[in-house]
């Protein structure tokens, strides 16, 4: 019998984690104040940007796209069922000090982001939940399904896996309607032998706050690399923004807020610096950039895009030091009696789309700026070359993280 957990994202989305037996698996014109973000976990450690580095080496010159919000929230709903090594790995993973009172008070903030993103909003939608589908032949500790229904709001649904077709579409139909219908497949190849499923989704549209004109949008050449060069759509806006050179990391930020209270960050990086750029990335260095942000008159090339990013993160958590939850020695006791138990892979999807008017299922953004007192013509700024971009929300959450190699 095995365990599988799914997350789910939507404009960011991810696809799951399974737990398995031990036998594994073959396997504005008025710009608003910018927030300052951060990460779920109060962390000793950068768990968002030690997360890229690691996606970011697995696959280099690919594009990235993950939501570090919804990694987080099922890492520390799995901590809950998790005891010994298991739990101290996964919550340093997260950058948390393995003290009781600090687990306390990261589940409670998870729980205040759960009940905050299911108020409705008039400007921005934007939801984060979680589910489990139980087989009936497992027995779940009474303390574990209380804390996941009452701190973690997740739905929970009888499954019967011993018709893996029909288990499948049960789950696939419940993330399809809560992403709609942007993540429509993401339970696959699942068996009879599956315990349990669990589900995070997160789903984000948003527009801009000055939305850019379609008919400025015109074909140009963007460089993926000094040899290739592909033609995309680029789109243009002249307006006001936040702007900010770093020159520690060579590049420059923009950050173009939504309706609502998120805000999206561009990064261009001088010629042959993304490296340095990446390496140089910390919660540190996205806060000084937020408070250093001034405004500026731009004139903005942004590529439309598409993009989506799919990851195997039981091959890459590990890196960050969260290993024995994918192993033999997985001490899941807290979930269930059964000793036998153990997470055989962890899936996250996560896609963005951006274009004139906003950003739908995570994760896109443009920039704009010019010196306010430059009297001759704006700034111009175009990311005609790979750039990393997120997207942070209500002063405290990066929402998403990527970089955009080939729009």
């Amino acid at each position: 019998m095995q365990l599988c957990l799914l997350l789910c994202l939507m404009l960011f989305s991810s696809p799951g984690a399974s737990l398995h037996r031990h036998r594994p698996r073959e396997m504005k014109k008025r710009v608003k104040e910018p927030p300052v973000a951060s990460t779920v976990a109060p962390a000793s450690r950068d768990f968002a940007f030690d997360l890229y580095r690691a996606l970011a080496t697995a696959a280099p010159d690919q594009n990235i796209f993950f939501s570090p919000l919804s990694i987080s929230t099922t890492l520390a709903m799995l901590s809950l069922g998790a005891g010994s090594s298991t739990k101290v790995q996964i919550l340093e993973g997260l950058g948390l000090r393995p003290q009781e009172v600090l687990e306390e008070a990261l589940h409670r903030r998870i729980h205040q982001l759960l009940r905050d993103f299911a108020q409705p909003r008039e400007d921005i939608q934007l939801s984060l939940g979680n589910a489990l589908f139980i087989s009936p032949t497992v027995r779940l500790q009474d303390t574990f399904l209380r804390a996941v229904k009452t701190l973690y709001l997740a739905d929970t649904f009888p499954t019967n896996f011993g018709d893996p077709a029909g288990a499948q579409k049960q789950i696939n139909d419940y993330v399809a309607k809560q992403t709609k219908g942007k993540i429509m497949d993401l339970a696959k190849d699942l068996d009879s032998t599956e315990a349990m499923v669990m589900v995070n989704y997160i789903f984000f549209k948003a527009k801009w706050e000055t939305g850019f004109n379609h008919k400025s949008t015109r074909k140009q050449d963007f460089h993926v690399t000094s040899e290739t060069v592909v033609q995309v759509p680029m789109m243009k806006q002249e307006d006001h923004y936040y702007y900010y050179v770093d020159r520690n990391l060579s590049c420059r930020v923009v950050g173009v807020p939504y309706q609502g209270n998120a805000t999206a960050l561009f990064v261009l990086p001088s010629e042959g610096q993304m490296g340095q750029l990446e390496n140089g990335m910390s919660e540190k260095t996205l806060k000084k950039w937020l408070k250093m942000f001034t405004k500026r008159q731009l004139e903005l090339y942004l590529p439309k895009f598409s993009i989506e990013g799919s990851y195997q993160l039981d091959k890459v958590l590990p890196t960050l030091g969260i290993n024995d939850v994918f192993t033999s020695h997985a001490d899941l006791t807290g979930m269930t009696n059964d000793t036998n138990i153990q997470v055989s892979e962890m899936v996250h999807k996560a896609m963005v789309e951006v274009d004139e008017s906003g950003t739908q299922a995570a994760a896109a953004t443009e920039a704009i700026f010019m010196f306010k007192s430059a009297p001759m013509r704006p700034h111009k700024i175009m990311f005609n070359r790979p750039f990393m971009m997120l997207i942070v929300e209500n002063a405290t959450n990066i929402l998403f993280l990527g970089k955009v190699t080939h729009p």
